[in-house]
């Protein structure tokens, strides 16, 4: 009975974490396309990824959220109301036409996303606190497979919805979803500790504390470029695809639709492989795999691939990130302070996230001045440069939940 109770958490951080991610999908990539049908200028669709930027500064509000959930029920209170929040903001943005009210929806969007950033910093802090350092592989598998499914859901599924339900009414059943996430987490009544943390209220001075704590540069080095041999090739994916001669839709299909779902599952997997053999051991196998697709794409791109070895390579690919992402979300709750648990790990998140960007904005001036095969190529000596980073970095004790 008690190990029955014991994994209830996991399909309410699943539940939690993909109610965030299809939104986000929806209004950061579906509704672009949709803003472009209705004649919208490419300036206003590329003002439109600013409603991202809540994502990458929330770390600046953590520490607020570190000191109002002290407890259980101030915690379980965070995650409820700013998943209704969410959801009610989402509901009002169906009432308005993006014709007639874009500007009005887009200061929506960005409500939406400060509601949806400050509800994963709660729960982040919930997965901190109710995983077991053992259990957090497979927790971070469900928080991985979540967000990738919703990013599936989000831009394909409801895609195809809008064509046969309209803007308001797909809009009515995306905060009715939102809401509905909620369901497991009020069933689950196992406590979380009542007082987690020392008393002392968490300040901006203990963000910077945490990144110049002695010994933190070399976690930072592995959060930084963790994903480097692969992000290149994520972002020149779809270009490289276009440039063989694939449509839209095939390129929606096969990027988004097979990738995003390939990433699900193996995000799922990448919970078990932890606990089967270590982290340590993981985040080497992880990162042969982005060698392995890194390679892999370097060799195809030597010539024209078929459309079987585009596949392949897509599935190698996206099953790196999958893998790679659980990982890295694992370590870094393993980083955390007592009390400081939703601070420390969206620091560390967005970390990744800057990492990430630099090399994706990087991947496009090195496609064109070397093309995509000495991308890729550089893509590949980039996992080599993270195995050193690795045998340097990595601690002993990192099986015991330190990183």
């Amino acid at each position: 009975m008690t190990q029955q109770k014991n994994w209830q958490k996991f399909p309410v951080l699943f539940s939690l974490y993909i109610a965030q991610s299809i939104p986000m999908s929806f209004f950061s990539t579906v509704v672009p396309v949709i803003m472009r049908q209705e004649n919208y200028s490419l300036q206003s669709i590329g003002l439109l990824q600013l409603i991202k930027l809540p994502w990458i500064i929330k770390f600046l509000w953590a520490p607020l959220v570190d000191n109002k959930t002290r407890t259980t029920r101030e915690l379980r209170r965070w995650i409820i109301l700013s998943e209704l929040f969410y959801a009610a903001v989402i509901l009002s943005i169906g009432i308005f036409d993006l014709q007639t009210d874009f500007k009005l929806i887009v200061i929506l969007m960005i409500i939406a996303f400060l509601a949806s950033a400050t509800q994963d910093i709660a729960v982040d802090i919930f997965a901190i606190l109710s995983l077991k350092p053992e259990e957090r592989g497979l927790g971070n598998s469900m928080q991985s497979a979540g967000s990738f499914m919703g990013t599936f859901l989000g831009t394909g599924v409801l895609l195809i919805a809008y064509y046969y339900f309209g803007w308001t009414n797909l809009l009515m059943l995306l905060a009715a979803f939102v809401a509905f996430a909620l369901v497991p987490l009020l069933f689950y009544r196992n406590p979380l500790p009542s007082n987690r943390a020392i008393k002392q209220r968490v300040k901006f001075r203990d963000i910077y504390l945490f990144l110049f704590e002695k010994g933190r540069h070399k976690h930072i080095l592995i959060l930084v470029f963790y994903y480097s041999g692969i992000i290149g090739i994520l972002t020149m994916l779809k270009p490289f695809l276009v440039d063989l001669g694939y449509n839209v839709k095939e390129i929606a299909v096969m990027a988004g639709l097979f990738g995003t779902s390939i990433a699900s599952l193996s995000a799922l997997g990448g919970g078990f492989v932890i606990k089967k053999i270590g982290r340590k051991a993981s985040l080497y196998l992880f990162l042969s795999l982005s060698f392995v697709a890194a390679t892999y794409f370097w060799v195809i791109s030597q010539s024209v691939p078929s459309i079987e070895a585009i596949y392949l390579g897509i599935a190698l690919l996206w099953g790196a990130y999958g893998f790679s992402t659980v990982a890295i979300y694992t370590i870094s709750m393993d980083r955390v302070r007592d009390g400081r648990e939703g601070t420390d790990f969206t620091i560390q998140i967005v970390i990744t996230h800057l990492g990430s960007l630099i090399i994706a904005v990087s991947s496009g001036k090195i496609a064109d001045m070397i093309g995509y095969s000495g991308l890729f190529g550089m893509e590949a000596l980039f996992c080599l440069f993270v195995f050193v980073i690795l045998y340097y970095a990595l601690p002993k004790n990192i099986e015991n939940g330190n990183s």
